[in-house]
């Protein structure tokens, strides 16, 4: 038998293996027959494939179904817990990782300030929080599954580019793989937290999702035909540093006046700062003092309050957010966009602003079709969509790429 045909052979079995443990994780209890009807394989395909899943100790009989006739059914289940998964988010000013089961469940976490370290250093405290996370677990691990601001090559496992952590070309999935011996996936954290929302949001699996990510930071992630969109040069979605502001404040990236320097959260911050000390008598007690020491939350209070600094701010962050929408409305045409931030504290005031500005800037046919949300981004979304990312590509457990 020629190489060639082995290949091929062992392509065909790896994939019928894929099809019934996807069928098994997907139905949560299935008899071998209907893993038959289901798959279209054979029954004594299904059973050898099962056979060997169980040895694998990723499945496991759980008991018996109700009899349709004859011998009742023995139910399969994937065991949950059969193999852990390692995701981590390389967020702005944090590294943050959790374990996770086959469920995404969390198992633990962990957390490494980065206080502006970056290059080298931002490595080895990535390396750091992977041995601590390692350490919480005693299952056989999946892999490890990366989400980082900036440019990543998905395909090569390679971060072109990352301002927050001064990497350039940095070979992270191979440095990972070498010091772990474990399959690693690098993503871009917002298309990952996109991957999120599609795998497990309330509208799951639309085929077409556009998620801008607003944190301290600003990218979106594109899900086209229920696939991630990565773009030519890795670099679709990076909305944040388009320019907005002719002549405006230099951003990280070096350019002037980008989303990100008038539409991030720590943006924000200092744009309230600055109105409410422009004005006398403008400055409340929860505006008091720098712009450094000013919280997300101090602001909320502020707004809530009704303090015209606070209220101006916010709704300038939704005139932005409104003109990013409606690029990608017009460049996209997708019906569905959904911004996850912390900014969404600020509810429909917030919300109605980026509608409008979107209505405003669009042709009027494609923005009366789009719907806009606005929701929380919880601190293990990128997490989740990096452990999805890993699942596909492993065990093809999840539909999206």
């Amino acid at each position: 038998m020629s190489s060639l045909q082995k290949a091929t052979q062992q392509q065909t079995k790896t994939h019928n293996s894929r099809l019934v443990l996807k069928a098994i994780y997907d139905q949560r209890q299935i008899s071998r027959a209907d893993i038959s009807r289901l798959t279209s394989l054979t029954r004594t395909t299904v059973s050898d494939l099962v056979t060997e899943l169980q040895g694998k100790g990723l499945v496991e009989e759980i008991g018996y179904g109700q009899s349709r006739g004859g011998r009742s059914p023995i139910l399969l289940s994937v065991i949950d817990d059969a193999r852990h998964l390692i995701g981590i988010d390389l967020e702005n000013d944090e590294l943050r990782g959790a374990v996770v089961n086959l469920r995404n469940e969390i198992i633990s976490s962990a957390s490494q300030p980065l206080h502006s370290r970056e290059g080298d250093e931002a490595l080895m405290l990535l390396y750091e929080l992977v041995d601590k996370l390692i350490a919480t677990t005693d299952k056989p691990l999946l892999g490890i599954g990366v989400g980082t601001p900036g440019l990543v090559d998905p395909s090569n496992k390679v971060v072109l580019r990352a301002v927050n952590l001064n990497w350039r070309g940095m070979p992270l999935g191979d440095l990972l793989q070498e010091r772990y011996d474990l399959p690693v996936y690098v993503a871009n954290d917002s298309q990952l937290a996109a991957l999120a929302q599609y795998m497990f949001g309330a509208n799951k699996y639309d085929s077409d999702l556009i998620v801008v990510k607003v944190g301290t930071g600003i990218g979106a992630g594109l899900i086209l035909g229920g696939r991630l969109f990565h773009g030519d040069g890795f670099g679709a979605g990076e909305i944040g540093h388009i320019s907005v502001v002719e002549n405006g404040q230099q951003c990280r990236c070096g350019n002037l006046g980008c989303l990100e320097t008038v539409a991030s959260t720590p943006a924000l911050i200092k744009r309230v700062h600055a109105l409410a000390q422009s004005v006398p008598g403008l400055v409340s007690n929860s505006l008091a003092g720098s712009a450094d020491e000013l919280t997300l939350d101090s602001v909320q209070e502020a707004f809530e309050s009704g303090h015209p600094a606070a209220m101006q701010a916010v709704l300038e962050e939704g005139r932005y957010l409104g003109i990013a929408a409606a690029n990608l409305v017009g460049t996209l045409n997708v019906h569905r966009i959904v911004f996850l931030s912390p900014l969404a504290r600020f509810g429909t005031p917030l919300l109605d602003v980026i509608r409008q500005e979107m209505l405003r800037r669009v042709l009027p046919t494609l923005a009366q079709d789009t719907e806009i949300e606005l929701i929380d981004l919880r601190p293990e979304m990128v997490i989740l969509g990096a452990s999805a990312l890993l699942m596909s590509h492993e065990l093809g457990l999840r539909l999206a790429q």
